[in-house]
């Protein structure tokens, strides 16, 4: 039996937009500048506290990132539900999980920087749920490049780190699987470059979707 694990977003959904419109909303809350989008999508795949925290320039989480934190978890919800921030998924996903829910050798599951119930609603919007049988979120890990979220899912499914396929657009996602001693499969419709990717230990790079179907055989 294989595990493949993905990353959410910016590997299953496009959902910059609406993790920037928060984390802005966030900072000018609390009396910072409006960040550019370049800065959020650096820090996306990383739990939110620890973005939040990098995104100030700061070494470590302290109570101001923390306070942060909660402001953006109360108003996420919020922003999720207006025009224009859905999260949509990148063309071609829909049919690559359907593909691999239908192998009876795989098993499907999610390791993400979103909060359990950010996971959830993602999963259930898309339909996926029944697909996806483990998940490591946030609120159960320590942040990507931590290999937790990667060595827990194998020991819940029972399955072999070397059997382990980590899929992701973040170069935290890549780092993650090479830490754990997994493979690491990079995927460039994401937030991260392909230079990026390869330096911080991609296997390889799906160029669309549909490729992914090649590298998980």
């Amino acid at each position: 039996m294989r595990l493949v694990l993905f990353d959410c977003d910016g590997t299953l959904v496009d959902s910059a937009r609406l993790i920037h419109e928060v984390m802005a909303r966030t900072f000018v809350e609390f009396g910072f500048m409006r960040p550019d989008i370049s800065e959020t999508k650096a820090i996306i795949g990383l739990t939110l506290d620890v973005a939040i925290a990098r995104m100030q320039g700061k070494a470590e989480v302290d109570a101001e990132a923390r306070a942060m934190m909660m402001h953006y978890k109360s108003i996420y919800g919020t922003v999720r539900s207006e025009a224009g921030f859905q999260e949509a998924l990148f063309e071609g996903i829909a049919g690559v999980i359907d593909n691999l829910a239908r192998r009876d050798e795989l098993l499907i599951g999610a390791v993400t920087g979103k909060s359990r119930r950010g996971l959830d609603l993602m999963l259930d919007a898309h339909g996926f749920r029944p697909h996806f049988i483990v998940s490591r979120t946030a609120d159960d890990c320590p942040s990507k490049p931590h290999p937790a979220m990667v060595t827990e899912c194998c020991h819940e499914t029972g399955t072999d780190i070397h059997d382990t396929i980590v899929i992701g657009d973040a170069i935290y996602d890549m780092m993650m699987a090479k830490a754990a001693g997994a493979r690491a499969i990079g995927v460039s419709w994401g937030y991260a470059s392909v230079e990026a990717l390869g330096a911080a230990g991609a296997d390889a790079i799906a160029h669309h979707p549909t490729d992914l179907l090649a590298h998980i055989v």
